[in-house]
């Protein structure tokens, strides 16, 4: 796909946006990647297997409530709206979400070690509910099955390591409902060991005294942030593979 003359200049840049996006993480792990990375793979082969299975078998629990429950449903899908002004609409809920997210890691960062430990789940609900919400604003039927493994596709691009982000935009962009692309399999270890490498660092210094509320507002916001990044920007390659929906 290039910027197209039949679309308006939003639309076209946020097209470049979104290809150039694309690009960044198709891009090999670099040195300062492929050293912090090493480093987790040590801790990694460090920890007891029986808290890997532990800490797998929770976030698969999570996931798989994207699956199944219906909780998360933010209403019926928007079915009328530029791309422009369901964005707009995006950021507006952002702001909500951010601000909700920020305060609690605040909260849990000053409670000790017992609140912080609880904050992976209550940030965990949080962004669920937010891809949600993206997901019915960009006019997609969040009851569907075929999108809801697409939007935990876009959890597992947003939170993987350079090393392993390319397979995972792969699998994200062979799940796209309108396509034929080939089911792939969620290795189920290996997301969550993704995921909290990602955080690591974030969430051990919300259990240091003092500095772990400003720690936890600050980290809760920027990953709630991410995360609806990755989730636009994959939306609007749906969007433009989509020749109705301009």
């Amino acid at each position: 796909m290039s910027p197209q003359s039949d679309l308006t200049p939003y639309e076209n840049k946020a097209l470049a946006q979104s290809l150039s996006w694309r690009t960044r993480q198709k891009k090999r792990p670099g040195m300062w990647d492929r050293t912090t990375r090493a480093t987790q793979d040590r801790i990694n082969n460090i920890i007891p297997e029986p808290v890997h299975k532990v800490v797998t078998s929770a976030m698969k629990g999570i996931t798989q409530a994207i699956m199944t429950g219906s909780g998360w449903i933010s209403g019926q899908p928007r079915i009328e709206g530029s791309l422009e002004e369901r964005e707009a609409a995006v950021r507006e809920r952002l702001v909500f979400y951010r601000r909700t997210a920020s305060v609690e890691g605040g909260v849990a960062g000053a409670g000790g070690f017992v609140l912080a430990a609880a904050d992976l789940p209550a940030l965990m609900a949080i962004k669920i509910k937010l891809l949600f919400e993206i997901c019915a604003l960009y006019g997609h039927d969040s009851r569907d099955p075929a999108e809801r493994l697409f939007m935990l596709r876009i959890f597992h691009v947003a939170f993987s390591s350079a090393r392993q982000r390319p397979a995972a935009l792969e699998a994200l962009e062979a799940s796209i409902p309108e396509t034929d692309g080939p089911a792939v399999d969620i290795d189920w270890r290996q997301f969550q060991l993704e995921y909290r490498d990602y955080i690591d660092l974030a969430k051990l210094l919300q259990l240091l005294p003092v500095v772990g509320a400003p720690v936890g507002a600050v980290a809760n916001w920027r990953l709630t942030n991410h995360l609806a990044y990755t989730a636009v920007q994959a939306y609007r390659l749906r969007w433009f593979n989509e020749p109705d929906a301009t």
